[in-house]
């Protein structure tokens, strides 16, 4: 009939949801794919972008929002919600838009839905990937929310100096492999500790850290530390706290600073009770300042930071290793392997190629 609208085309939309709220160490039981359809376009009325997800991040983060907090107190965001599809930062394609600053092909950054397609109905979250003659995967890490991080974190609360000595604990992963990369561009000697000899190897011959020791084979953290920062920590990025924090307190300088990023040691414990640390007294002793931080504190320099990082990386003063797995049946035992080190690089779950 004249005049009727066109029927929009429907989709099948593969996705992850969370089964259940988690206590203790999640598993790949927790979370599910399930199949239900997407039209491919805006809803009439609806300021919106639907894009399709071409990668997706994996990150420790997502652990607190898989558990259910009565008081509501998670950070940075909320619960997610048993059923639907779980969310982080990823990588897509605009399939449809009725927002003024985006159209159909715009490559995109940003949050969205563990799933094929997500209906983004804040466009203002989302960035125009500028850099895409680079891979587009970087812009869930190196370029994305871990890359900013790392620059946010190590630059602005950590404030590096020339030759300040830099551990950082889980150093190979998504934001410890650029916090060791930035640290050498400004100058500083820096060790790094992982969870395997492998990746020992790839922080010191691929990475450029000047030293570098995994944790799962030294019987003291502080034998370890004082072997290869015999003069001290100026800058301690912490990834990991628990123990690891405790014994960098005790080898930390007179005024250091410790960038408190994560602490994936603490995730998995279903009471948060401050295990492993008894050297808190070196903060007053040694005037350690300890500041924490998420890459949220630093979005209004994502411009800045994304044409430093590219610059880096084109000149070759950053590489980025990357661990991908393919299609979304893989996202759940990705996830899950962050929190046991199985990952060697930046993990993402690839779904599909521009």
């Amino acid at each position: 009939m004249a005049g009727r609208k066109a029927a929009m085309v429907v989709e099948k939309n593969k996705k992850v949801v969370l089964r259940r709220h988690v206590t203790g160490f999640p598993t790949e039981e927790d979370m599910e794919i399930t199949v239900d359809t997407i039209e491919l376009g805006v809803p009439a009325g609806l300021t919106a972008v639907l894009i399709k997800n071409l990668y997706l991040s994996c990150d420790p983060w997502m652990r607190g929002r898989m558990s259910k907090h009565e008081d509501g107190a998670t950070v940075p965001a909320s619960d997610f919600v048993i059923g639907e599809a779980m969310v982080n930062f990823g990588v897509g394609k605009v399939v449809g838009s009725t927002h003024p600053e985006f159209t159909a092909g715009d490559l995109v950054w940003g949050l969205s839905g563990w799933e094929e397609y997500t209906l983004v109905t804040q466009p203002e979250s989302l960035h125009k990937i500028k850099h895409t003659e680079l891979p587009l995967s970087y812009y869930t890490g190196v370029l994305g929310m871990p890359g900013l991080t790392a620059y946010g974190g190590f630059t602005h609360v950590a404030r590096p100096k020339k030759g300040d000595f830099v551990y950082v604990s889980a150093a190979s992963g998504a934001v410890g492999q650029i916090v060791g990369q930035l640290a050498k561009i400004a100058g500083c000697y820096v060790v790094g500790s992982a969870g395997s000899d492998e990746k020992v190897s790839l922080l010191k011959t691929k990475f450029g850290f000047d030293d570098a020791f995994n944790y799962k084979s030294e019987s003291d953290l502080g034998a370890a530390l004082k072997r290869c920062l015999p003069d001290g920590i100026d800058i301690y990025f912490d990834n990991v706290g628990g123990a690891t924090l405790d014994a960098a307190l005790l080898h930390m300088r007179h005024g250091g600073r410790v960038a408190a990023c994560g602490m994936i040691s603490q995730y998995n414990l279903e009471e948060r009770d401050g295990h492993g640390l008894r050297n808190l007294f070196y903060i007053i002793s040694n005037a350690i300042r300890v500041e924490g931080f998420t890459a949220l504190d630093w979005f209004h320099l994502y411009a800045r930071f994304e044409e430093e990082m590219a610059r880096y990386i084109k000149e070759g003063k950053v590489v980025v290793v990357e661990d991908v797995a393919e299609g979304i049946e893989s996202a759940p035992a990705a996830l899950i392997g962050l929190f046991s080190g199985k990952n060697v690089g930046k993990q993402l779950v690839a779904i599909a190629r521009a």
